[in-house]
């Protein structure tokens, strides 16, 4: 599908006002300007993340009733369950709370349900059939629980308080349990609302030991710096894919960090496994490397094992289960291609689905665990939000995923006739439905689609920061890149174009690379610049230049040396 490029014109005069104030290159200027980061307060902020700028925790609407709660709890050695979700957020967020309150020593359980077996967050049954059972009195969910109603209504009946901590939409009211700790309550005025359910959990921590503070808790037990705990919170924050900004930029900064000693037995077997080379700092290995292996079980198995492989305090433990989630990564890779493949060859065959502006398909016995992935795979393929919906025994379990400019979680409240329920964000979503009203959903999705969208132009964009002579490239450039970093949803990765590029030399790499030598026809530079040209089509012969590329610029490392390397993403 083609692409409108649109480049950023960023307001000339706070361009030059950050790049005198703050003497940096007037490209670095115009990319914090293209972030709406106008003032130079704020660019400094923006290039120097710190703990001082966060904003309080306890401003989070019920963080004080809750941390008198756990407090309680702790005291009076009551048995905790930390209920979590089977993604890497709740994951990870579920290793965060359970690594504080065992070092506390508290009475502590967690309990992360099965995809398949028992479905999206916490319910009745976890009440009746687990927690009352093994005398729990309070469970605390992460990631999970503002819209688990029932579940919470139960807990109550039978003397159980729930916390919930969370950071999905809430469908309506929140549930009545003890507390509520949502940044997207819509009584909260926290200003905290892209926090991820690690975050969420996090700021739950930095509160709750502030109170054992206040209460003389840590006058025999050295009190722990929280700090340790970021490596978690920042694979969680990126696997989410919230916005990089602001706290997030913050926690996810100091958690590369902590991730680069390689002290967490479980992250350092991780990327042994993954056969990254060198210290791991990058939000691209995270993202593509780590958090689809952390995932895997959770999609066909179970997602305790990635709890325990972030938990253990056992390299050789780590390293074994690092190689179960590995091969069961492997496994998903192989289903989600076949999944993805029949429906590309459904569609095929049925090309008039592709003349609406939603697709909703369905089909009995699709693996419930891959369907998130492949409908956000056919989401970017054919710019449209997508519903993938597998049935069985009458009932539809599905995974929505959006594009940019269609809010996915307005878009099912206003189909919530037709569900029996939801839940998720503007990009990603799961939903359940009654077989019998899928067809009506469609329709009424695809009739919602067309309203909420009428009045833009619906299609995928390139937005590029700048537009960028190759003989101004050089290394300080590229250094000042890197301080731009940590790089995600909200701050992406730098993109800039360039015009009447000659190809000096070319060669295909590895199976589908092309490695390249460019130079700007204007140049008046002797030698070219190295770049490379991912996925590409090899049938297709390559003109000795390009009208325009897209492109970023990454240090390229190889055998203890950099080079800078121009990345392609558009032609």
């Amino acid at each position: 599908m083609k692409k409108d490029w649109q480049i950023l014109q960023p307001d000339i005069s706070s361009v030059r006002k950050i790049s005198k104030a703050l003497k940096c290159n007037p490209i670095i200027a115009s990319i914090l300007v293209n972030r709406n980061i106008v003032s130079v307060e704020d660019a400094f902020d923006f290039l120097n993340p710190s703990f001082n700028n966060m904003r309080s925790p306890f401003s989070i609407k019920g963080m004080h009733t809750s941390v008198r709660r756990i407090f309680s709890a702790i005291i009076n050695n009551e048995k905790i369950l930390i209920f979590g979700d089977y993604d890497a957020d709740g994951i990870t967020a579920t290793a965060v709370l359970l690594e504080f309150f065992s070092y506390i020593g508290a009475n502590v359980y967690y309990y992360i349900p099965h995809r398949t077996k028992e479905g999206y967050g916490l319910q009745k049954n976890h009440i009746i059939d687990y927690a009352l059972p093994k005398g729990i009195s309070l469970i605390i969910t992460v990631d999970c629980g503002s819209n688990s109603y029932d579940a919470v209504k139960s807990a109550k009946h039978n003397g159980i308080d729930v916390i919930i901590t969370d950071h999905h939409r809430i469908t309506d009211r929140p549930p009545h349990a003890f507390a509520v700790v949502n940044p997207k309550r819509i009584d909260c005025t926290s200003g905290l609302d892209n926090l991820a359910g690690v975050g969420v959990a996090f700021y739950l921590l930095i509160c709750l030991r502030k109170h054992l503070r206040d209460n003389g808790f840590w006058h025999k037990l050295a009190e722990p710096n929280l700090k340790n705990l970021c490596d978690l919170v920042a694979l969680g924050t990126i696997a989410d894919m919230v916005p990089l900004v602001d706290e997030n930029r913050i926690l996810v900064n100091a958690g590369l960090k902590k991730i680069y000693t390689g002290e967490r037995n479980g992250m350092k077997a991780l990327i042994e496994e993954c056969k990254l080379k060198g210290p791991l700092t990058d939000t691209d290995d995270i993202a593509f490397k780590l958090v689809p292996r952390l995932n895997a079980p959770g999609r066909i198995d179970h997602a305790k094992s990635a709890v325990e492989l972030l938990t253990t305090k056992r390299l050789d433990i780590a390293r074994q289960i690092a190689q179960t989630l590995n091969k069961l990564n492997t496994q998903r890779q192989v289903i989600e291609k076949k999944l993805t493949d029949n429906i590309l060859l459904y569609l095929n065959k049925n090309p008039h689905l592709l003349q609406k502006k939603t697709l909703v398909l369905s089909n009995q016995g699709w693996h419930e665990g891959i369907l998130g992935i492949v409908a956000s795979r056919l989401a970017n393929f054919f710019f449209r939000p997508v519903v993938l919906i597998s049935t069985k025994d009458g009932i539809g379990k599905g995974s929505a995923r959006s594009v940019p400019g269609f809010d996915l979680y307005d878009g099912l409240m206003n189909c919530s006739s037709d569900l029996e329920n939801f839940g998720g964000h503007s990009m990603a979503a799961g939903l359940k439905i009654k077989n019998e009203n899928i067809n009506l959903f469609q329709e009424n999705f695809e009739k919602v689609m067309r309203n909420m969208t009428k009045k833009i132009n619906l299609e995928p964009i390139i937005t590029i920061d700048y537009e960028l002579n190759l003989d101004d490239i050089s290394d300080t450039l590229i250094d000042n890149l890197e301080a731009l970093k940590p790089f995600g949803s909200g701050n992406h990765e730098p993109l800039f174009t360039a015009k009447n590029i000659k190809v000096l030399s070319s060669k295909i790499v590895g199976e589908n690379h092309r490695s390249m030598l460019l130079k700007q026809n204007s140049s008046s530079k002797g030698s070219g610049l190295n770049a490379i040209y991912f996925n590409i089509d090899k049938s297709k012969s390559l003109n000795n230049g390009f009208d325009e590329i897209a492109f970023r610029l990454r240090w390229n490392y190889w055998n203890g040396t950099k080079k800078a390397q121009i990345i392609i993403e558009e032609t």
